[in-house]
């Protein structure tokens, strides 16, 4: 991920891959503007530190996360941005129901601003089963816990849970989900390198200006970490028991779903350079690693790559949950089709994902974006090396994202028809989606390296739709890892709920659903994790819907 040497070598002896060629142009859609930058005309002040220093430290380049998060159950969900450099603080943004945030980030006491840490991603769950959602802070060690009170205000309690990780351990992503089902969150902490400030070497030419972010090939990997949930307030480290404490690992996105439609959810990590990890869930707090037999390890030339963000659902409509991986530059992003036999197939390059190959992709994130019924995909991209252009003019720091919509479970590219927005350069890193305004349709927030955020308001086709909140009694309070069937207008869609994926952040945890045309939702299926069937018929669209675990 941050700066590469190799890159340098690559330049140095001419060894740059040629460009893929890019597709055959179809019929394109009009323009249209997807999404409005509202940053400031909703209040969001923030911006990101990243420390950087001449050093050149790897940290530096890495970027944080974001994460929706209701903190307070008012039903509209609230903004958190990570910050990165030690003495920067993080950032809480109530949402005040009128396009506008409020920062309420002193109050809450969940700035950090003391720690000397580098901060990283975020994750958000109610570990505690009291109906409202923590915050869990990733850094280059050690990491945070924050309770929610209940009144608007967050305790640290990572000391008394047990959750602070290695004192120098360098974590990513983390999510919360149930992987024992029995009732309450667990948590999975994903670790990226054997890293400690100071111990960067010199990467890149030697000549004034060109020093560079040196590649993770320089330093060790480090296995992750998952915490059992003790349902006391407190976790046990089961990282070893479990079978997850690959020490080769060099993790920084994690997604989770049920790949094998078994009933448990399962974990997959995109690693950086080396090949990325599923951990199939034996359905007993036990895991094991299947990337080999599946084919989700490697690039289709069967080759480790560089993966960021990760992201999975279902693309094509047939109900088992595909994966998306973003990658470095020159290396097309993966999307892993589920052949539903315990296999995939990288279809990225037919399935209209060329135009991913030059970007730098980070945060990425699957979802119906206007309302159609099936899933879109919106990805920010960046470059990791503040200097790139020294070495590779056709290349740039800041990037635009890219934008895909989903045509009968293909991508077709609309970054360029989706209004200015879209359009703006940025050094892209965490990406998360939430419906902001209640309005029907999903919003995004965007985390930029060493730059203000992005918060884009989608200006939908006006489709119908639904959202689902999940209240679980048996199963956790918020219904993690249920999974939902929709079926109306003459067509059925299998989601997960789950907050968990991208890069460094944290989606809303209510479920979005769009219907298109349809008039009525005849059924709703819910398979909780506790194994309870529930089943609604003829459900209104257009709402906001609760629904309680009998």
């Amino acid at each position: 991920m941050s700066g590469r040497a190799a890159f340098g070598l690559a330049v140095a002896c001419g060894l740059l891959p040629v460009a893929l060629a890019s597709q055959a142009p179809g019929p394109q859609p009009s323009q249209r503007e997807a999404f409005v930058d509202v940053t400031s005309a909703a209040g969001i002040a923030f911006t990101h530190s990243s420390g950087a220093s001449p050093e050149k430290r790897m940290i530096e380049s890495f970027g944080s996360g974001v994460a929706w998060i209701d903190y307070d159950n008012d039903d509209f969900p609230d903004l958190f941005f990570v910050n990165g450099a030690p003495g920067s603080s993080n950032a809480l943004y109530h949402n005040d129901k009128n396009g506008r945030f409020s920062d309420v980030t002193k109050r809450a006491g969940v700035g950090g601003a003391a720690s000397k840490t580098f901060k990283t991603g975020v994750a958000s769950g109610d570990f505690d089963n009291d109906g409202f959602l923590d915050l869990y802070v990733t850094a280059l060690g050690p990491n945070v816990l924050y309770r929610n009170n209940g009144n608007g205000t967050f305790t640290d309690v990572t000391a008394a849970a047990g959750v602070a990780g290695g004192a120098a351990e360098w974590s990513t992503s983390a999510g919360f989900f149930d992987a024992d089902r029995d009732g309450d969150l667990d948590l999975y902490v994903v670790n990226y390198l054997d890293y400690k400030i100071g111990d960067d070497p010199y990467c890149g030419f030697k000549k004034p200006g060109y020093r560079t972010y040196c590649s993770p090939t320089v330093f060790d990997g480090v296995p992750d970490r998952l915490y059992r949930n003790n349902g006391n307030g407190t976790f046990t480290d089961m990282s070893r028991a479990a079978g997850i404490a690959n020490p080769a690992g060099k993790g920084l996105g994690i997604a989770i779903c049920d790949f094998d439609r078994d009933g448990d959810q399962d974990v997959y990590i995109a690693n950086d350079q080396v090949r990325n990890f599923l951990y199939r869930n034996n359905g007993d707090g036990t895991f094991k690693d299947v990337a080999y037999g599946a084919g989700v390890g490697f690039g289709p030339d069967g080759k480790a790559q560089a993966g960021m963000g990760v992201d999975c659902a279902d693309i094509d409509g047939d109900a088992y949950p595909d994966i998306v991986v973003t990658n470095f530059e020159e290396e097309l992003n993966n999307l892993y089709k589920n052949l539903g036999d315990g296999t995939f197939q990288d279809i990225a390059a037919t399935a209209g994902l060329r135009s991913s190959y030059l970007p730098l992709g980070f945060g990425a994130k699957l979802f119906d974006s206007d309302n159609d019924g099936d899933l879109d995909l919106l990805i920010a991209n960046g470059h990791v090396i503040d200097n790139v252009q020294l070495y590779r003019p056709t290349s740039s720091y800041a990037q635009a994202p890219l934008f895909y919509e989903n045509v009968g479970g293909r991508f077709r590219d609309v970054s360029d028809l989706s209004g200015p927005a879209l359009q703006q350069k940025r050094v892209g890193r965490g990406l998360a989606v939430a419906d902001m305004d209640n309005d029907g349709d999903l919003d995004v927030a965007i985390a930029n390296q060493g730059q203000a955020p992005q918060l884009l308001k989608n200006q939908s086709s006006g489709s119908n739709w639904l959202i689902v909140r999940a209240r679980g009694k048996a199963s956790n309070r918020f219904g993690f890892g249920a999974r939902i069937e929709i079926e109306a207008g003459g067509r059925r869609q299998v989601r997960e709920l789950t907050p968990v994926s991208s890069y460094l952040s944290s989606n809303d945890t209510r479920l979005h659903v769009g219907l298109g045309a349809a008039s009525v939702v005849a059924k709703i299926s819910i398979l909780w994790p506790s194994g309870k069937l529930q089943i609604l018929e003829n459900v209104a669209v257009n709402q906001r819907l609760v629904i309680d675990e009998p």
